[in-house]
């Protein structure tokens, strides 16, 4: 697939994420555009592996046209018996865990926002299963980041996309 997000990624176990209120390669809910809403939708996940101590949660867009994709929200730190998010989560986070800024520099989700006649955008919803209770990640990390402090110690990974487009007459 072009612009696979997990070409480089370590191999590791599968489980299931998924959310009421969008499936999986289908449009994602006009809520959850940065400018119809820019609300996260419901997420929950089952079949983590033995051994998760934690989870992160990421949402990227491969296809962003910056040569190096888009970050719209990453979530550390998530206790290992979370299993759920609510839809429009914000900041009301369980104990111990930490968002850090997108792309734009704010620390919340944003929602999709694909350029106007720039065609269909996947948004990757990554949650890993980690083998640690925390990760060490410096203040004021980019998602890039996190995604490279994480990489050791990965145990299982779900991911869940959505897409969305904006008509070329939208602009």
């Amino acid at each position: 697939m072009t612009n696979d997000p997990n070409w480089r990624l370590p191999e590791v176990p599968a489980f299931t994420l998924e959310s009421d209120d969008f499936s999986d390669g289908e449009t994602l809910p006009q809520s959850a555009r940065a400018d119809s809403g820019n609300r996260s939708p419901e997420l929950h996940w089952s079949g983590a592996p033995e051994g998760t101590k934690s989870f992160v949660l990421t949402l990227f867009d491969p296809d962003a046209p910056t040569g190096s994709g888009f970050w719209h929200w990453a979530i550390y730190n998530i206790p290992a018996e979370t299993r759920s998010f609510p839809g429009g989560i914000g900041t009301d986070l369980p104990a111990g865990a930490t968002m850090i800024s997108n792309e734009l520099g704010a620390a919340e989700f944003m929602g999709a926002a694909p350029p106007a006649g720039d065609g269909t955008h996947r948004y990757f919803f990554t949650v890993s299963a980690l083998d640690v209770d925390s990760l060490d990640v410096p203040n004021g990390a980019t998602p890039a980041i996190l995604g490279f402090t994480l990489r050791q110690h990965i145990i299982g990974r779900a991911q869940l996309v959505g897409t969305m487009e904006t008509a070329a007459d939208a602009a």
